[in-house]
This record gives C-alpha cells, structure tokens and sequence, in this order.
C-alpha cells in the first residue's frame, strides 16, 4: 500500500541533535567520503582500502559517479579530492531496505593517496554484538531536519546501542536480520536524509553503515535508527576486495 512504499523510499540520511549540529572535528572521521553523482552529494561513504568506498546498497539508484575524499567541507572540491567509480559491488541479495542487506562497495577509478587527512576506517576482524548502550558516532552531510537539505560541513553526534529485541518490538513492520539499531529512539540524536551509507563507529571501528530510518522522519525521539551489521558481512567484502586484487 502506499504506507508501505512511502517506507521503502527512505534514507538518503543528516545528523540531528536537539536541533543543533555538531561541526566534525577536521583531524576527526579521516575515513569519510562524499559519494555523489552529477547534482552533488547523495550519500555518504567511508574509506576501508585504498581503491575501495564501503556504502549502502540503496544509493545505487541515484546514478553515482565519483566519490569526494580526504575533506570535511564538500562545497569546494579540488579534482585531487575526487575519485570517479569505476565499479558498483551491490549485495547481490539485496532487494530493498525492509529486507536488509543494504551493504555496497565502490571500487575506485584510481587509489587514493593517503595522508594526514586522509585514512582508511579499520573493520570489525570478526561478528561484532554491542551491548546495550553503547556509545558509538554516525557522521554525515545529510539534512539537519525533516525535509531539510544536504550540508557542506561534516557533522558529527554520538548515539547509544539499542537493544535488538527492542527494535524490533517498537519499528512497525519489524526488522531485517543482521542489523544494529542505534539512536533516534528515546533521544534527539540520529542520522537523516543525505546520511545514508555513512558509517556506525565504535571504539574507532565502522560497525555499521546507515541504512534506513522511519517514513524518512528524522523528528525524534520516537523510532530507532537502523544501520547494516558491518561484521556479518565479513566474508562477502573479503570476496570483492579479493576478486578486484587479482583482476588487477
């Protein structure tokens, strides 16, 4: 029905707390990307090898391009920033949002030199399960409010753990598996449009990637945040990054 497809047609996802932002420190996040196509920034991106942007798979329907690394501020971009893609590694299962699976890796046209201002994001080595509460950061470009617009400053808010059980029991229509809830429920911190595929960081490790939140409402406290499992996807981004090394 039309609740259901208005759902489906979610996150492109902004950071929000208490109606302030929060300006990302510039020696802070050096991982992050701006993954964009010909109109500007659509998604957000992290850096976990040097020819390779992880996201999520439902940005791929915004015809991405390029990707701008190694800068918080996306409003001026010298081309030394910029890396077109060459390749989309969408999850092959993946089909929308509600059934999960919302991981995607960007291969890069050219690598990315790495400097002071620019790292790559180290990965969970093994399953990951957070505790309840758990202090973690999203970063992003997104909108700032429901309906806003995309930002040039990255911004930065801490968000805590929510229990699975819980998510599931309070998101309408349920969960996908291999997911982790973080924020937007009982706070005024969370991710918004334009966010989207940004990473979930804890303890200095991307965890999760923005996936999706409620009917695209980022007026919280109401619903959690949902974010893809980086670490039950292990297997499957060691395959790409293997399969790319050696067509090389």
């Amino acid at each position: 029905g039309s609740t259901l497809s208005s759902c489906l047609h979610i996150v492109i996802s902004y950071i929000v707390i208490n109606k302030k932002v929060i300006v990302a420190p510039e020696n802070s996040m050096l991982y992050m990307a701006s993954v964009q196509n010909k109109g500007g920034h659509v998604c957000g991106g992290f850096l976990v090898s040097e020819d390779f942007v992880m996201t999520a798979a439902h940005c791929e329907k915004d015809n991405l391009t390029r990707v701008v690394l190694g800068t918080h501020n996306i409003k001026n971009v010298d081309e030394g920033k910029i890396r077109y893609i060459e390749k989309m590694y969408k999850h092959e299962s993946y089909q929308d949002v509600w059934t999960g699976k919302d991981i995607m890796l960007l291969k890069l046209s050219r690598k990315a030199e790495l400097n002071k201002k620019l790292q790559t994001t180290p990965l969970p080595r093994s399953e990951i399960h957070l505790g309840d509460n758990t202090k973690c950061y999203v970063a992003g470009w997104g909108f700032i409010k429901t309906g806003g617009r995309v930002v040039d400053e990255l911004r930065v808010v801490d968000v805590s753990v929510i229990n699975p059980r819980v998510c599931r029991e309070i998101l309408p229509p349920g969960l996908p598996n291999n997911v982790i809830c973080a924020g937007g429920y009982k706070t005024k911190k969370g991710f918004c449009q334009g966010d989207s595929g940004g990473p979930l960081v804890c303890g200095g490790t991307a965890v999760g990637i923005v996936s999706f939140n409620w009917e695209k409402n980022c007026s919280y406290p109401h619903l959690p945040n949902v974010y893809t499992d980086v670490s039950k996807y292990l297997p499957w981004i060691k395959t790409i990054l293997k399969r790319s090394k050696r067509s090389e």
